[in-house]
C-alpha cells in the first residue's frame, strides 16, 4: 500500500459557550473561505490552517496549525526527515511564485506517536514544535480538533486539502495552487470490507466507491475536516491508501478524536481547540458486513447501547486502608486535576457531564479559561496514566457569598464516561450527615503520594461542631491536608452514591484555634481538633443556576426528587403552574 496524501481540507467548529477558552473562539473559523466543492484550486485563505512541510525548498507532506506553535501531521512523513533543514510554510497558496500572505518557521522538535506502525500504518501521526510562535491572519489561523467520543457517521461530509498529485504520478501544475476536494465518510465497517479488515479504530476513511476524489502523494499529513454550525472540526489527517481515486479503494486517514490525551500531554500550555463533532441520524455503516466484517447481532448492539449518566457510583471502590494512603485507580472516578500552564494547582470534582467543582481560591492567581485545563481519570501526577482524559475549560464561575466561597468549571468538551470517569453526586440540601458517619477526601497534596504523587485517599468521622452554630456547615475529626489538596471533596457514602458534602479550602490558622472558620491544613501549622466545611447545600441556587440539572443517584430514577434541589423545584413548580394560571411564584 502507499502513502496518501489530501487534495482539499476545511474545518468545523464550535463556539460552544461565552468565555470559550482563546483557541476555541479562533480555531475552525476561516474568515476568507468561499465553500468550493470538488477538486479544483482554493482561494487564497480559505483553509488558513494548511501548512507546507518542506525540506531544500521543495515540498514533501501538510499538516495543519493547531495552535501558534504547533503543527499537526502524519508520522510517515518522517521516515527518514529530521528537523535540521526542515521548513513549515503557514499561509501560503502556491508552491510557486508570489505569496505575500505566507510566513516560515523552522522545527524545535519532532514528536512522533511512540506506538506508529509503519507496516500497518496504525497511530500514524506527529507533532512539530514550531520554532517560535506566528501571528494569525486572515491566511494564518488554528484548525479545531475533533474530541475523544466525536461521531463522524457515514457520508458525512468532508474536505481535505493539498499540494499533492493530481492522479497517480501525475503532479500538479505550476504554479501549484492549494487544492480542495470534497469527499463522504466510508464507515469502518465497509472500509474494512474493502481493505480486507486492515483498518483500526484509530482509523477513518473517506473518499467515493467509484473512484474519481481523493488525496495523493504530496498531500500526506494534511487535514480532513467537516463543518458543524459555522466551524471547521478536523476528523482525519491524510494517512495511506492504494493508488490514488481508485474505485473500491477509498483514502484512510488517522482519526484525530483518538489522539486527544496524546496530544495534550505534549502540549500543556495554550492546547489546542476539541470540539465534540456529532452525527444526527442512524449510521449506516451499522448494517453493513462482508466476509471479513460479522453483521452485528441484536445482542451486540445492546451491548453498545451507552448506560444512562448517574451520579455516586464508584465500581472499582474496595476502601483499602486507613487514613493518609494510596488510592487505587478508579477509587475515586468523580475526581479532577486542575493544572495552571501544565502544572497541578487544585483537586476538584466531576458534578455533572461537562462540570467540575472547586474552591474559589483555586483560581485567585488567574480566572482565565485558556491557561487552565482539567484531567479526568488521573492518578498519578508523576507516572502514566492509562485512563485520563485532558479537558480544555470553557468557562470559570465563582459564588460570591460571604466567606468561603466554590468555583464550577464548565469544561469544552464532555469526556466519555468509564469506570475511571463518573460525577459524583452533591447535596443539595436533601441529605443529613449524622455524627459519628465515615466519610473521605482525596487528593494530591504536596509532599504525599511518593515519587509518583499518587492520589491520596483520607478517612474521617463527622462530629458535633460544637458551641458555634453548624447551620450551613458540617465539622469532621482533623485531617493533615497539604496544598494541592484545596478543592477536593469531603464525600460520605450513602446506600449505593457517594454523595460530596463540602468542599475542601485550604487557609493558615492559629495553633490554638480549636474549630476552624474553613476546611483548613497547612504542612507549617498544626491542624485543629476539628475542622469545619461550609456544606454544598449552601451553595445550592449557585449551583443550580451554573449548572442546570444533575444526574440522578446511582439506583434512583431520573425523575427522582432527591437529584432536584429546592430551588430546582420551585422553579419547575412555577413554571408548569404559570402555564394554566399565569401565577407568579418567587424561587428563593
Amino acid at each position: 500500500m502507499r502513502m496518501f496524501h489530501v487534495l482539499s481540507a476545511v474545518f468545523a467548529v464550535i463556539l460552544l459557550a461565552r468565555g470559550c477558552d482563546a483557541q476555541l473562539s479562533v480555531c475552525g473559523r476561516p474568515t476568507l473561505s468561499t465553500k468550493i466543492v470538488g477538486g479544483q484550486s482554493a482561494t487564497a485563505g480559505a483553509w488558513p490552517w494548511q501548512v507546507s512541510l518542506q525540506t531544500s525548498s521543495r515540498h514533501f507532506c501538510g499538516g495543519s496549525l493547531i495552535n501558534n506553535e504547533w503543527v499537526l501531521t502524519a508520522a510517515h512523513c518522517f521516515s527518514s526527515i529530521t528537523d535540521t533543514g526542515l521548513t513549515v510554510l503557514l499561509g501560503l497558496q502556491t508552491q510557486s511564485g508570489s505569496n505575500p500572505n505566507s510566513v516560515s518557521r523552522t522545527v524545535s522538535e519532532i514528536i512522533k506517536h511512540p506506538d506508529y506502525n509503519n507496516k500497518t500504518n496504525d497511530n500514524d501521526i506527529t507533532l512539530l514544535h514550531l520554532s517560535s510562535p506566528v501571528v494569525f491572519t486572515d491566511y494564518i489561523k488554528p484548525v479545531c480538533l475533533a474530541t475523544e467520543g466525536s461521531t463522524f457517521y457515514s457520508g458525512t461530509s468532508s474536505w481535505v486539502t493539498g499540494w499533492g498529485n493530481i492522479g497517480v504520478n501525475v503532479p500538479l501544475p505550476s504554479p501549484e495552487s492549494l487544492q480542495e476536494v470534497n469527499v463522504p465518510v466510508i464507515g469502518n465497517r465497509k472500509c474494512n470490507c474493502l481493505y480486507n479488515n486492515d483498518i483500526t479504530n484509530n482509523m477513518i476513511c473517506a473518499g467515493q466507491i467509484q473512484g474519481g476524489k481523493d488525496s495523493c502523494q504530496g498531500d500526506s499529513g494534511g487535514p480532513m475536516v467537516s463543518k458543524q454550525n459555522s466551524v471547521w472540526i478536523q476528523s482525519g489527517i491524510v494517512s495511506f491508501g492504494i493508488g490514488c481515486a481508485q474505485a473500491q479503494f477509498p483514502g484512510v486517514y488517522t482519526r484525530v478524536s483518538k489522539y486527544q490525551s496524546w496530544i495534550n500531554q505534549h502540549i500543556t500550555t495554550n492546547q489546542p481547540g476539541f470540539i465534540m463533532f456529532t452525527s444526527s441520524g442512524t449510521d449506516s455503516d451499522l448494517s453493513v458486513s462482508c466476509t471479513s466484517v460479522p453483521a452485528i447481532t441484536s445482542t451486540a448492539a445492546t451491548v453498545t447501547t451507552p448506560a444512562p449518566v448517574v451520579c455516586g457510583q464508584a465500581k472499582l471502590n474496595t476502601l483499602d486502608g486507613e487514613g493518609n494512603s494510596l488510592a487505587s485507580s478508579g477509587a475515586w472516578p468523580w475526581m479532577a486535576s486542575l493544572q495552571f500552564n501544565g502544572s497541578h494547582v487544585c483537586g476538584g470534582t466531576m458534578v455533572a457531564e461537562r462540570f467540575v467543582m472547586t474552591t474559589a481560591s483555586c483560581f485567585s492567581r488567574s480566572t482565565n479559561a485558556s491557561q487552565w485545563t482539567v484531567i479526568l481519570g488521573r492518578l498519578n501526577q508523576n507516572s502514566s496514566n492509562p485512563n485520563e482524559v485532558y479537558v480544555q475549560v470553557a468557562k470559570i464561575t465563582i459564588s460570591s457569598l460571604t466567606g468561603d466561597n466554590i468555583a464550577v468549571v464548565q469544561l469544552a468538551s464532555a469526556p466519555k464516561l468509564s469506570d475511571y470517569i463518573q460525577p459524583i453526586c452533591v447535596d443539595l440540601g436533601g441529605t443529613t450527615f449524622n455524627v459519628n458517619a465515615t466519610c473521605w477526601t482525596s487528593g494530591w497534596g504536596s509532599g504525599s503520594g511518593g515519587v509518583t504523587q499518587t492520589l491520596q485517599q483520607i478517612q474521617t468521622t463527622v462530629v458535633n461542631c460544637g458551641n458555634s452554630s453548624s447551620v450551613g456547615s458540617i465539622c469532621t475529626t482533623a485531617m493533615n491536608l497539604q496544598e494541592g489538596d484545596q478543592g477536593g471533596p469531603l464525600m460520605c457514602k450513602q446506600g449505593l452514591s457517594w454523595i460530596q458534602a463540602a468542599v475542601v479550602t485550604i487557609q493558615n490558622n492559629s495553633p490554638n484555634t480549636s474549630v476552624s472558620n474553613s476546611t483548613v491544613a497547612s504542612r507549617s501549622v498544626r491542624a485543629p481538633d476539628i475542622q469545619r466545611f461550609t456544606k454544598t447545600s449552601s451553595f445550592s441556587s449557585f449551583l443550580t443556576s451554573v449548572v442546570g440539572s444533575f444526574p440522578p443517584a446511582v439506583g434512583s430514577t431520573p425523575n427522582s426528587s432527591t437529584s432536584m434541589s429546592p430551588f430546582s423545584l420551585c422553579f419547575t413548580t412555577a413554571l408548569l403552574f404559570s402555564l394554566t394560571a399565569l401565577q407568579i411564584f418567587h424561587c428563593d
